[in-house]
């Protein structure tokens, strides 16, 4: 393997496990920043929690977000942090976020509040159970709350060979399609997300809504079911009704920028 390779796939490995907070706060802020660019969007937040917040970098940025008038307004957004435990390092004070230490998968009731966004980035993939984990958080949103998660694929391409990596603590194979169909068996709308996995990247990207479909059980949803319940992207509905499964290879989907990437030679 030339040196140039071996630099590309260090640097590959480096972008899943973030060496400092910093680093991984840096990578939030690629998608957290699109969604800035969204003025309304912003405006309707009241209240966000971020599960597995970490050292707190991301939930900060939502707490200090501010109109992008000329004359910037604070939105004040109320921001919750989950974590299993708190950070080594002391916690810039904010009035509007507050920090609560328990496994985000459980339930959690702050004051019977919802919450308009569910934020979660490189946290996902350490749940032991998805589906009990995404129905309990589909209880704490509102109609139409948004749910953004971000973590990275399990099963790669090292150099023209699979690579199937499984770091401790995660406990399932996440792919597009996997993330996909767990997400609409679990209530959120696909059909009206947004979704991003790119060709040179590790990471799975989703952005959805929280449906009024109630989440349904895995064992006894297919995807026909899905389909029938407008839960599915188009071409994943037209992917099921040609195969009776879906192909990654099918989809074409969109992201927040307006573009569409196809996953045929993914």
């Amino acid at each position: 393997m030339c040196v140039c390779a071996r630099l590309a796939w260090k640097i590959f490995k480096y972008k899943i496990m973030f060496n400092e907070d910093k680093d991984s706060h840096q990578h939030s802020l690629q998608t957290l920043e699109s969604l800035y660019n969204y003025d309304d969007f912003m405006l309707s937040l009241s209240n966000v929690v971020d599960m597995g917040c970490g050292s707190g970098l991301d939930l900060q940025w939502w707490a200090t977000r501010t109109t992008r008038d000329d004359t910037p307004i604070p939105l004040n957004i109320k921001c919750l942090g989950i974590d299993l435990q708190a950070p080594q390092q002391a916690m810039p004070a904010h009035l509007n976020i507050q920090y609560q230490f328990q496994n985000f998968e459980d339930t959690i009731l702050v004051n019977k509040r919802k919450f308009d966004l569910i934020w979660c980035h490189n946290s996902f993939q350490y749940v032991i159970n998805p589906f009990q984990t995404l129905s309990n958080w589909w209880n704490i949103m509102p109609d139409d709350g948004m749910l953004v998660l971000i973590l990275p694929q399990s099963t790669n391409v090292e150099f023209n060979r699979q690579a199937f990596d499984q770091q401790d603590g995660c406990y399932h194979n996440w792919t597009l399609v996997s993330l996909i169909h767990t997400l609409a068996v679990s209530g959120f709308d696909c059909n009206g997300g947004f979704f991003r996995k790119q060709v040179d990247s590790p990471w799975l990207q989703a952005i959805v809504y929280k449906s009024k479909q109630p989440p349904m059980n895995p064992r006894t949803t297919r995807w026909y079911d899905l389909a029938d319940l407008n839960l599915l992207p188009h071409t994943a509905v037209a992917s099921i009704t040609k195969n009776g499964y879906l192909k990654q290879q099918d989809l074409v989907l969109p992201w927040l920028d307006g573009s569409l990437e196809s996953y045929l030679n993914h």
